[in-house]
């Protein structure tokens, strides 16, 4: 069994990209770029008012009040196709082109217009209200390094260069069974007797998906070891990450790392020194990556914030130790001492506090839906005191 340092460490060295492909921008959120993206225009494509007003010359509003003639309209994507002249202005708005000859734009709310004549009555100020050409980026300009999640903020400026498509890492592909003779689909456990409804893979294939996975199947699975090893192998042919839920443990029913020995099975570990979640395991089966979580809800979730995250986000092309942003807070209630195991303690945010839960049962559904928090306590750490400052990751 290793600690759980030891095991986010074999995690990162596992989680490798898959490759490279163009995405289209539509369909790039959440992406990770493989290369790098470089604006193919400049913005703005030219001077560009930044405000609904006048276009004027500084020279005409030497002295004060001055009436110029409107000469004419500038629109986004239309622009004056004059010039400003002594004694004239432009009426545009924002986004328009700056005609030719305007020094600044007066906001509209300075002046006072009658049919075709504007009157300017006090000085503009300092403010020219316009944005100069290329003055956001100018075509070849580099704006998202390679590495870069497409958040919304980063589709925005890849659009706004001009940039159809995106070279990103693949998504990883992932199946998830989910083991276990008295698992019943949600909405019919209560037709069986001694039937629970499976629960744990919704809740992983949602976490899978928020870090990157493609989900391309979901099975339940009875504790009959050649109809599994039949699963497993189909698993295999279709994902490159396969999660399996439960028998993790020595009984005669515990197939989940025997369903995977046909396919040749190699473990990079298969216990972890934490609380909760020891069972989980990692292994490899022809050139696929094999993650078992334990077969209780709150134990499968936790091992999988805590390590099927970070496996996927390595394999999506990001730094695994963006999964496992650890920081401070404070403790709203004590906690006990910790035992010969790590333990990750759930928790609420409350303000700038984390507030332990009072059920830290492994298989608590309830109590799991509460949670936003992890605490970390390690192994043998003493009781700690509300007002004590402890590490947290989001949960």
């Amino acid at each position: 069994m290793i600690g759980f340092d030891e095991a986010v460490a074999l995690v990162a060295g596992a989680a490798t990209t898959l490759g490279a492909e163009r995405v289209a921008i539509a369909d790039a959120h959440g992406r990770v770029l493989a290369a790098a993206v470089e604006a193919q225009v400049c913005a703005p494509p030219c001077d560009t008012s930044a405000m609904d007003g006048y276009a004027v010359r500084d020279a005409d509003l030497a002295d004060l009040p001055a009436r110029l003639a409107v000469v004419g309209l500038s629109y986004p994507g239309s622009g004056f196709p004059g010039r400003v002249e002594t004694g004239s202005c432009v009426r545009l708005f924002t986004g328009a082109p700056v005609p030719a000859g305007a020094d600044r734009v007066v906001i509209q709310e300075m002046v006072r217009r009658e049919g075709d004549v504007a009157t300017f009555a006090e000085a503009p100020g300092t403010a020219r209200h316009i944005r100069r050409r290329g003055s956001d980026f100018e075509t070849g300009a580099r704006l998202l390094e390679a590495g870069r999640r497409l958040d919304p903020r980063a589709l925005v400026a890849a659009a706004g260069a001009d940039v159809a498509d995106v070279e990103a890492w693949r998504r990883p592909r992932l199946a998830v069974l989910a083991t276990g003779d008295e698992l019943a689909d949600p909405g019919r456990a209560r037709e069986q007797a001694g039937a629970i409804p499976e629960s744990v893979s919704f809740g992983v294939v949602a976490l899978a998906e928020s870090w990157g996975a493609e989900p391309v199947g979901r099975r339940r699975l009875r504790d009959d070891l050649p109809a599994m090893e039949a699963a497993a192998a189909e698993a295999l042919a279709l994902a490159d990450l396969v999660v399996v839920t439960g028998g993790a443990s020595v009984g005669e029913k515990d197939h989940a790392k025997r369903m995977f020995e046909p396919a040749g099975l190699e473990l990079i570990f298969s216990k972890v020194a934490i609380k909760p979640g020891k069972p989980v395991w990692l292994g490899r089966a022809r050139n696929r990556l094999v993650l078992g979580l334990p077969g209780n809800p709150t134990s499968a979730l936790v091992t999988a914030r805590l390590l099927l995250a970070p496996l996927l986000a390595g394999l999506s092309g990001r730094d695994p130790a963006d999964a496992l942003c650890w920081r401070q807070a404070i403790l709203a209630e004590a906690v006990g001492p910790c035992s010969d195991r790590e333990t990750f303690i759930r928790a609420c945010a409350d303000g700038k506090a984390a507030r332990p839960l009072s059920n830290q049962d492994s298989s608590a559904q309830r109590t799991l839906a509460a949670a936003d928090l992890l605490i970390r306590r390690r192994a043998h750490a003493p009781a700690a005191a509300a007002g004590e400052t402890v590490d947290v990751l989001d949960f």
